[in-house]
């Protein structure tokens, strides 16, 4: 249990790393000097990575070790398509009354997210928060496992291009109208909205060419 419990945090450790750049795009990564950095051994260490590498985040390459993949904007015009399909999937697997009573904590979050806009701050983790809410009375835990491995992989791209004032408030905007349609039992208007949130984003990806 415990060397498992080691395991995850490690991931969630280098995740982290990945996902705000400590650990750069397109780079190696150096194993004896994280674990040294982690004060961890390299066994457990190298189990994360091969996890990270199964999902998708690291790469493992012959002779190399483990790789950053470079930002690849083709995969973004996968990612954000597909988590769409995976959320909406997951609105449709709740019941309406389980959502229904979402929609307090879904609009707490997204005043947070006002509040924290207004001071010029990252609203990456509450906006993971929301999301995390939204589908969290989805019955089906198959889905719900793709949906968190997924994620991280689409979040690198977040980071990366889809930042600014302009986009977040538009995002914010379109949080209140999901949980409006929840509110009022509006499923199929919820699921539209959700999936025009996600897949809307493409459009700022193509403007960048």
């Amino acid at each position: 249990m415990t060397r498992n419990l080691l395991r995850r945090d490690l991931a969630e450790e280098i995740t982290a790393r990945v996902l705000d750049g400590r650990i750069a795009a397109d780079s190696r990564i150096n194993e004896v000097h994280l674990a040294r950095e982690l004060g961890v051994s390299r066994t457990p260490l190298r189990e994360a990575l091969i996890g990270l590498a199964d999902r998708g985040l690291l790469v493992s390459a012959p002779n190399r070790g483990f790789l950053v993949p470079p930002f690849d904007p083709e995969e973004a015009r996968q990612l954000y398509p597909l988590v769409a399909e995976l959320e909406s999937l997951a609105l449709r697997w709740s019941s309406p009354q389980d959502l229904a009573g979402l929609t307090g904590g879904l609009d707490r979050i997204t005043a947070e997210m006002t509040a924290e806009l207004d001071r010029q701050g990252d609203l990456s983790t509450l906006d993971d928060r929301w999301h995390a809410l939204l589908v969290s009375r989805c019955t089906n835990p198959h889905l719900l496992r793709l949906i968190e491995q997924t994620k991280p992989l689409l979040k690198r791209y977040d980071a990366r291009y889809f930042g600014g004032i302009e986009r977040s408030r538009e995002s914010i905007d379109e949080h209140l109208r999901i949980a409006e349609a929840i509110r009022v039992s509006d499923l199929a208007a919820a699921v539209e909205l959700l999936a025009r949130n996600w897949v809307k984003t493409l459009a700022y990806l193509d403007d960048m060419g």
